[in-house]
């Protein structure tokens, strides 16, 4: 998670610790996403939890949960963000989040935001979220396409419209395909029109009906354009005084990307930037992102569900994550990771950390494979004796 709006313009957000904070007390205690029901009221189309709307046997019971936040506010662990499916499904969510917070957990809800009336956006309130992010794939019937369920975009809006009256922090997410990206200056459009405080923009990940949508993800250049035009609207909010929090997930080639973009148009600020980018150590699947399905099994991170670490009914999550004679993640831990490909030379690891392990594995079918949805350039990556001295001064 690339917090665009920080690195760009200095501007400092209540969860900049949890990014940018010292490395310097060991293993970080990882936020945690917990799919706390897979069952989900649409089908979008890119999933990564391949969810449909029907009964999952073999939850987490109440008991079961209540269990898991224990040992989680035991262990230390920061925030827990309640993910599916579509969490709001879950009979027992409000509950869960209250025992949470007695336990001080933080708390984020990530939502299609289509079943969030006035009520349950006062419900939500009440019950102390930090945060909700709602997605929208585009606008209007663009939208309603992706997610698989024709109203979804007036629906998810209303949400995001039900949260902003009652003082809920809320935040609109979008994850950037050839399906979505045409709708980019409009969302932008959205995010002011609505006084939206926060926008995430996601890449794809290939993962549950994701893999089937690998072949329409954006091109290198489409990348590439995508993050200039997100750059250049940030620095025209900040000139504006708009306080509008944006941030890119899920592609850890952003953090040198953003450093590259910024030497050429503000090479003063690059070295503080590469400094914040050195200390977030770029992707940190089984390191500080850890995953807890509908089921309790624990994965890196909720993209790589094909990976087992464990299971919370037979061991605790802490007694999980703390075993690092499990391979992948004691291999996911090392620095610099195990990568190959152009990963395994790019001057880049230390901002990047080889990037997404799920989209390696889906191309590749090898999880240590290099990212395939890396898009610098080879002579941008490539380690040589002046770049060597230039990333030593971090400028």
């Amino acid at each position: 998670m690339l917090g665009v709006s920080r690195l760009l313009c200095g501007t400092v957000t209540a969860t900049d610790h949890l990014r940018y904070g010292s490395r310097n007390d060991g293993t970080p205690r990882p936020v945690v996403v917990w799919t706390a029901t897979r069952r989900c009221n649409l089908h979008c189309i890119h999933c990564y939890a391949d969810s449909a709307n029907r009964r999952y046997p073999g939850e987490l019971t109440t008991a079961e949960a209540e269990a898991l936040l224990d040992d989680l506010a035991d262990f230390g662990v920061p925030v827990l963000l309640l993910s599916g499916g579509e969490p709001l499904l879950r009979h027992d969510l409000f509950a869960q989040v209250e025992h949470a917070h007695r336990r001080g957990i933080h708390t984020t809800l990530s939502t299609n935001g289509t079943l969030i009336t006035p009520d349950v956006a006062r419900r939500i309130r009440d019950t102390g979220f930090g945060y909700v992010g709602i997605s929208l794939d585009g606008i209007g019937t663009a939208n309603d396409r992706f997610r698989g369920h024709k109203g979804a975009f007036e629906a998810a809006l209303a949400g995001i419209r039900n949260c902003l009256a009652v003082g809920q922090r809320v935040g609109l997410r979008l994850t950037l395909t050839r399906h979505t990206i045409a709708d980019l200056d409009a969302i932008f459009d959205l995010v002011e029109q609505e006084g939206i405080q926060r926008v995430c923009f996601y890449h794809l990940v290939y993962s549950g009906r994701g893999r089937r949508l690998a072949a329409d993800d954006l091109s290198p250049l489409q990348t590439r354009a995508a993050l200039d035009r997100i750059f250049r609207k940030v620095l025209q909010w900040h000139a504006k005084g708009r306080a509008v929090e944006v941030l890119t997930v899920d592609n850890h080639a952003d953090a040198p990307y953003l450093w590259l973009w910024l030497r050429a148009h503000n090479p003063e600020r690059a070295a503080a930037v590469y400094a914040l980018l050195r200390r977030n150590g770029g992707n940190r699947s089984g390191i500080a992102i850890g995953h807890v399905d509908n089921l309790g099994v624990v994965h890196p991170d909720q993209f790589w569900w094909q990976c087992s670490l464990g299971s919370v009914r037979e061991r605790s999550f802490s007694a999980i994550w703390s075993d690092t004679r499990h391979p992948v993640l004691a291999a996911l831990r090392e620095r610099p990771r195990p990568v190959g490909g152009r990963c395994a030379q790019c001057r880049f690891a230390e901002l990047c950390n080889g990037n997404f392990r799920a989209r390696a594995l889906a191309v590749y079918d090898d999880a240590w494979a290099e990212d395939p949805a890396c898009y610098l350039t080879d002579e941008e990556c490539r380690p040589d004796d002046a770049a060597a001295r230039t990333l030593s001064r971090g400028a």
